[in-house]
């Protein structure tokens, strides 16, 4: 009978550890998406109808001109040589250099990330904060078909603004609240009240989603034998609402709520255009019509690097909630 060395035992019990397998299964993921994801901002500049270095040069630029500015950015070169310089670049935090400002891509980016990213912070807060109160107290007020008309109301009404796109809820609240009543201010970034119209835009279609997987969890937690258990004891309705049941419907929430703050990154770029706000959504609609393919390219990479880290915040935040859906799955 052979016998292990601790040594060599060591591997064996990390292979079977549950939060190990989960770890490099959900790293390996996000490493596969952020190749796939490098890969097509890559391609993009290529896929692209026309020579980007022509657009950008104008239609009278000479070839020789042309030419030489293709050579000086290296798009004379092999298409694998090409992708090789770009990872390289990357790793070095280098994305290129844009057209028409001949600044580093970086830097522009450096620059307009941080008015994107608290605009999309402010409006999935505001999202979160009106969504769970209300998905729970029309739970509580609609459970086992009480007050129907209730149940009718907020049906409606949440399908109706979950449909409305973010960019049409940014014009109407531009023509009302800042030009019919002149309240808020209508663009750029100015003060604190330049930021209410962009949050309501981006948050009022999530949280009207939010608030109802919201009440649907919270139904279905409210009939559980826990709940019914601390309601017998006579606890107080807030105790059981938010003390027994809420944790246990949050789950489902939880998980998108993480899927809509990358909508909502993605949401940005429209409203910020809408707004007129100084962030990379109004950075990529500007570089886009001026077929500015790197700044393109580097903006669509940091939105895309967004999305998949918050994806992935969010398996970490559902594994430490509920380790048993989530890490048995390893």
């Amino acid at each position: 009978m052979t016998t292990r060395t601790p040594t060599a035992a060591l591997p064996a019990r990390l292979a079977d550890h549950r939060w190990l397998r989960f770890a490099v299964r959900r790293s390996g993921r996000l490493l596969v998406s952020l190749w796939v994801l490098v890969t097509a901002a890559f391609l993009m500049i290529h896929l692209v109808p026309g020579d980007p270095v022509r657009a950008s040069l104008g239609p009278t630029a000479s070839a020789e001109l042309v030419a030489a500015r293709r050579a000086s950015l290296g798009l004379d070169q092999p298409l694998w040589v090409q992708y090789a310089t770009y990872l390289r670049d990357l790793l070095t935090g280098d994305l290129g250099t844009s057209f028409g400002s001949q600044l580093p891509v970086a830097d522009t980016i450096a620059q307009r990330l941080p008015a994107t990213a608290t605009l999309a912070l402010l409006a999935f807060l505001a999202a979160v904060l009106v969504a769970v109160p209300v998905g729970v107290a029309v739970a509580v007020a609609t459970r086992r078909g009480r007050a129907p008309r209730t149940e009718l109301g907020f049906a409606g009404t949440s399908v109706f603004l979950a449909t409305i796109p973010d960019f049409l809820l940014a014009v109407a609240f531009v023509w009302v609240f800042g030009v019919t009543l002149g309240w808020l201010p209508i663009a750029g970034q100015d003060g604190a009240a330049s930021y209410v119209l962009p949050v309501l835009a981006l948050a009022t279609g999530p949280a009207a989603v939010l608030a109802r997987i919201v009440r649907v969890e919270m139904l279905a937690v409210l009939e559980t034998d826990y709940v019914r258990t601390a309601r017998a004891k006579r606890l107080p309705p807030v105790a059981v609402h938010l003390g027994h049941a809420l944790p246990n419907a949050v789950t489902a929430s939880l998980t998108l709520g993480g899927l809509l703050l990358g909508q909502l990154v993605a949401g940005t770029v429209l409203v910020e255009s809408v707004f007129a706000w100084p962030g990379l959504g109004s950075t990529i609609v500007q570089s886009i019509l001026a077929k500015d393919y790197p700044l393109v390219q580097g903006t669509v990479l940091v939105y895309g690097v967004g999305v998949l880290i918050v994806n992935t915040l969010v398996d970490v935040a559902l594994a430490v909630l509920d380790p048993r859906s989530t890490i048995g799955e390893s």
